[in-house]
């Protein structure tokens, strides 16, 4: 009897057991804030100043934030632990949104606002990034071989499905909490998601691991320069030019219905987008693996730009929730195609950095389309503000076809 218990093989180790069950509710839940706030700022501003362009611009300053510190972020945590940066970062972020709810509706200067905004997107949480690089740590730590490509090639894949479905379904609790409870209600209760979750999430075990195998040493890191490699950084493009569909579709569509006389639910219609586009993106696993990477981001970005012309054509809110739904057949895939590329591509020991660098082309790309997309929506109206969207689907497709054409050489 003992001889056959010592036989008998131990059960190979699984991700979900290595990081435990309770990390990914709290990782994909902590995320939720990041999608929020641009969102989120944008609706407050509008409702509180009634400035469809200061509301853009406010927003804006949270992406120049994220895109001059996110970085800088992602450093200090290689260097101080992820969990000492996040909770000093979570709780200045927290305190920094309830601080711009206040104050929006008082009589401070807009260059108040403007700061603030800045500031909150410079201590934004990096989650997304952040996350990445743990669960990278535990499969290079607990795999090998074969079994190490297949878990890390999924986990990529989980991890560009979780963001995808977060920044398109962070606009419709935006929406239900602006529709329910009030302008300053997303912003709000995005401070509280922050406090909690980014909190649960520095405060897990998973903090704890190394990005570098034991033996290994940030000196054996690929240099600085490999990051600005064509085939990287054109991933990064198509990265922002996702942002920039985000932030001229939604504030395109919030122009749309502040015609309507209910600007407080373009987050609600919004969400149509993110029908089709979660179901597609976690979708792209059972693709088979001779439609490449590089095929996928042409084929699924051909979809977002040709769904998009149809938004000329919308003068119903229905009809504008159908084409959405057309649409995010397009989105879903295409982002979580281009964060394949850039994770196969990443350079040794730069997988963090990468993904910053991704993440913060979707956010600056938001913010900056939502600033020109409001001047445009202020100044013109809602039917030429829809054609930002079409002109940043245009971004995408065209990087995918660069793409190709580097894959090639």
């Amino acid at each position: 009897m003992t001889d056959t218990l010592t036989r008998v093989a131990p059960r190979p180790p699984t991700l979900v057991g290595e990081a435990g069950w309770g990390y990914f509710p709290i990782a994909l839940t902590a995320r939720l804030p990041f999608a929020m706030m641009v969102v989120g700022i944008l609706t407050l501003i509008v409702s509180a100043r009634d400035s469809l362009a200061l509301g853009g611009i406010t927003s804006a300053m949270t992406g120049v934030g994220t895109a001059l510190f996110g970085p800088l972020l992602g450093a200090a945590a290689d260097r101080f632990g992820q969990r000492r940066v996040l909770l000093i970062t979570g709780t200045a972020n927290s305190l920094l949104l309830i601080a711009i709810a206040w104050l929006a509706f008082t009589t401070a200067a807009d260059g108040a606002l403007l700061a603030l905004a800045f500031l909150i997107g410079a201590t934004m949480p990096q989650v997304s990034p952040l996350s990445r690089s743990r669960l990278v740590g535990i499969v290079r730590r607990s795999f090998e071989g074969q079994r190490k490509a297949k878990v890390l090639s999924g986990t990529m894949a989980y991890e560009s499905a979780a963001d995808e479905i977060v920044f398109v379904f962070g606009p419709v609790v935006v929406g239900l909490l602006a529709t329910t409870q009030g302008p300053a209600a997303p912003v709000i209760g995005a401070a509280l998601l922050a406090l909690v979750f980014v909190t649960a999430f520095a405060l897990h075990p998973t903090a704890k691991t190394p990005a570098l195998r034991e033996g290994e040493s940030a000196d054996q890191q690929a240099p600085v320069k490999q990051l600005l490699r064509p085939e990287l950084l054109i991933t990064a493009v198509g990265t922002l030019g996702m942002g920039l569909f985000f932030g001229a579709m939604l504030t395109s569509l919030t122009a749309f219905m502040a015609e309507r006389g209910v600007p407080e639910q373009a987050g609600l219609v919004y969400g149509a987008m993110g029908i089709g586009s979660a179901v597609f993106a976690l979708g792209v696993a059972f693709l088979p693996v001779r439609f490449s990477l590089h095929a996928r981001w042409l084929t699924f970005g051909v979809v977002l730009f040709t769904a998009s012309l149809g938004l000329i054509m919308v003068t119903t809110v229905t009809a504008m929730a159908l084409c959405l739904l057309v649409i995010g057949i397009g989105i879903g895939p295409t982002l979580v195609t281009q964060y394949s590329l850039a994770a196969a591509r990443s350079p040794w020991g730069r997988s963090a950095t990468v993904m910053t660098m991704l993440g913060s082309g979707v956010i600056v790309g938001q913010s900056a389309a939502t600033a020109l997309t409001g001047i445009v929506a202020e100044g013109a109206g809602w039917g030429i503000a829809l054609f930002a969207p079409i002109g940043a689907a245009a971004v995408v497709l065209g990087a995918g076809i660069i793409n190709a054409r580097l894959s090639r050489r």
